[in-house]
C-alpha cells in the first residue's frame, strides 16, 4: 500500500472519531440537563412536585417498628425514654429485671438484638400479599439506633447488635417486588438539650432525659451518642449525614419524618430536601418527603397524620400512619391489635378525602412478624384483590361519603370511631363511582346512597364487586337505590361500582 494512501486511512480515521464525538456530545449534554436542579432554598425546592404519581396511585403501604427498641417488649415504643424515670411503671421493671439504671443502661440492651429471625425476603412477600404498593422501616428511631450500616452512627446495626445490614436486605427485598422503599427517621427528637437546666431534665422534646446517675449524662465518645448528649452542632452535622449515607446507599423512595424537627435548623433541612430530590432525580426516581405539624413546607413535602386525618375532602394530597397495633407501635408482651375491618374503613375513609395510608406493624426482636398480625395483613390483602380497584389509582369524587358516624374535627391522635353499615366512602375511576359500605346491610334489604339524590347524572349500570350476578337498582330523587343480594358479599366494607355518564 502506498504512503498517500496510509495517510488518507489515518485522516479518515481521524474524521470518523470526530463525528462520534459530536453526535455523542449533545446527547449526554441533553442527558445531564434534563434533570431539574434544585437549590438549596425552599422556593427553588417548591417547584418539585411533592406527590408524584406513583404515590397518589399507591394509596397504600406498610412499615414496621423494629430495632434495639423491641428488645425490652415491655410497655410500649417509649419504654427507651420512660425506663430512665423515676417512678414510672418502665422503670420499676427496668430495676426489678435487669438491675440499676447506674449498672445496666438502656445501650446494654445492644447484645441482645440479634434480629435472628428477620428474614427481608419474608416481611416483602407478606407486605405485597397485604396489597402494599410501598413498604420499609423505621431506619432509626428516638432512640439513636441505626438500621444501616452506618459509617457515622457506632449504634449500627452491622457493627453491633445482629451484625446485618438490615436497611440493605428489606431495600433490596422491597424493591424486588416493584414496591417502593420507604425509611422513617425519628432521630430529631434524641438530641437533648435541656442538660443545663435541671427543672427541664424530664421535658419529652428531648427522648433520653438527662439524669446524672444514669448513661444518659454520660461524657463517653461513644455512649454519649446514643443519648443524645453531644454539642448541637455536631448533632445537627450526623443528622444530616447519617440521611445522605441512606439516600446514597440504599436509595429510598420515601422518607418519613417523625415530630421535632423544629430542633433541626433550617439550613440542614434545605440541603437535605434538594440533596435527596437530586440525587434520586439523577437516578430517575421520583422520591416522596414526609413532614408533620409544618415542620416542613407543603410545597417540598406530604403532611402526615399520625393516627388521624382529614374530615373533609382536600386538594393536597396528604399521608395517615397507622398501626396494626393498640396500644404501642413496637412489639410488647400481650400486643393488642385492631381488627382487619377496622383498618380496612380506616383506608376507605382516608381514600375518599384524598390520603394515603402507611400501615404500620411490630415485630418481635428476632425479626419474627407475630402470626396474629400477619393474618390481619393478609385478610387486608384479600379485601383489596376484590375491591382494590376502587382504591388503587382512584381520585375523590363530589363528596367523600355519607352516614351517621362523624369525624368532627381534621388532625393526629383522633379518637376511634366505629362505623357502620349506614356509612359510606366515595371514590372515582373515569366514569365510574365506587360507593365504599363499610359493613353488611342485610341479605336482600335495600341501600339508599344519598349522594345521588337530585343529580343530572344518567347511571348506566350497578355491580357489587365479588358478585357476579345483576344487582338490582334504581335512581329516584332521593337517591340511588340498590337491592343487597341475598348473601353477605363480605365480613367487612364491601364495594357498589356505579356505571355513569361523564
Amino acid at each position: 500500500m502506498s504512503r498517500t494512501s496510509n495517510i488518507l486511512q489515518h485522516y479518515v480515521y481521524i474524521l470518523f472519531v470526530v463525528s462520534l464525538f459530536f453526535s455523542c456530545k449533545p446527547n449526554e449534554k441533553h442527558n445531564e440537563v434534563s434533570v431539574p436542579h434544585y437549590a438549596s432554598n425552599w422556593d427553588s425546592l417548591a417547584s418539585y412536585e411533592e406527590a408524584p404519581k406513583w404515590f397518589k396511585e399507591a394509596k397504600f403501604g406498610i412499615y414496621a417498628h423494629w430495632g434495639l427498641l423491641s428488645v425490652p417488649s415491655y410497655a410500649n415504643d417509649w419504654y427507651p425514654r420512660n425506663m430512665h424515670i423515676e417512678g414510672t411503671d418502665e422503670n420499676r421493671h427496668q430495676v426489678e429485671t435487669y438491675g440499676p439504671l447506674s449498672e445496666f443502661g438502656y445501650h446494654d440492651f445492644v447484645p441482645m438484638f440479634k434480629a435472628e429471625n428477620f428474614n427481608a425476603q419474608e416481611w416483602a412477600d407478606l407486605f405485597e400479599k397485604a396489597g402494599a404498593k410501598f413498604g420499609g422501616i423505621v431506619a432509626i428511631h428516638h432512640d439513636g439506633w441505626s438500621n444501616w450500616d452506618s459509617k457515622i452512627n457506632p449504634w449500627n446495626s452491622m457493627d453491633k447488635g445482629p451484625h446485618r445490614d438490615i436497611l440493605g436486605e428489606l431495600g433490596e427485598a422491597i424493591h424486588s417486588k416493584g414496591m417502593k422503599f420507604v425509611t422513617s427517621f425519628h432521630k430529631a427528637r434524641n438530641l437533648q438539650i435541656f442538660k443545663n437546666d435541671s427543672t427541664k431534665w424530664l421535658e419529652d422534646t428531648s427522648y433520653f432525659p438527662y439524669n446524672p446517675n444514669m448513661a444518659t449524662s454520660s461524657e463517653d465518645s461513644i455512649i454519649s451518642v446514643m443519648y443524645g448528649n453531644i454539642p448541637k452542632e455536631q448533632f445537627y452535622k450526623n443528622w444530616l449525614g447519617e440521611l445522605k449515607e441512606v439516600i446514597d446507599g440504599y436509595h429510598p423512595d420515601l422518607i418519613y419524618f417523625d415530630s421535632k424537627l423544629d430542633k433541626i435548623p433550617d439550613a440542614y433541612k434545605r440541603d437535605f430536601a434538594a440533596y435527596y430530590i437530586n440525587e434520586s432525580l439523577a437516578r430517575g426516581q421520583e422520591v416522596v418527603i414526609t413532614h408533620k405539624e409544618g415542620e416542613l413546607p407543603k410545597s417540598v413535602s406530604v403532611e402526615d397524620f399520625e393516627k388521624g386525618r382529614m374530615n373533609k375532602i382536600t386538594k393536597d394530597y396528604w399521608l395517615t400512619d397507622e398501626t396494626v397495633s393498640v396500644g404501642s407501635w413496637s412489639y410488647v408482651n400481650n400486643l393488642g391489635l385492631k381488627t382487619a375491618d377496622e383498618i380496612v374503613d380506616l383506608l376507605a375513609d382516608i381514600v375518599s378525602k384524598n390520603g394515603a395510608m402507611m400501615l404500620n406493624v411490630s415485630p418481635k426482636p428476632s425479626g419474627e412478624i407475630p402470626q396474629d398480625q400477619q393474618e390481619i395483613l393478609l385478610s387486608i390483602g384479600e379485601w383489596l384483590k376484590v375491591n382494590g380497584e376502587a382504591i388503587y389509582a382512584s381520585s375523590t369524587w363530589d363528596v367523600f361519603g355519607e352516614g351517621p358516624t362523624r369525624q368532627e374535627k381534621s388532625g393526629m391522635f383522633l379518637d376511634k370511631l366505629s362505623y357502620t353499615a349506614q356509612d359510606v366512602r366515595y371514590t372515582r375511576k373515569d366514569n365510574h363511582i365506587y360507593a365504599i359500605v363499610l359493613g353488611w346491610p342485610g341479605n336482600d334489604v335495600e341501600v339508599v346512597l344519598e349522594s345521588f339524590s337530585n343529580t343530572n347524572r344518567q347511571v348506566s349500570n350497578v355491580s357489587i364487586l365479588g358478585y357476579d350476578k345483576e344487582v338490582s337498582f334504581e335512581l329516584k330523587p332521593d337517591g340511588l337505590h340498590i337491592q343487597t343480594p341475598n348473601q353477605m358479599i363480605d365480613d367487612k366494607a364491601f364495594v357498589i361500582k356505579i356505571a355513569i355518564d361523564k
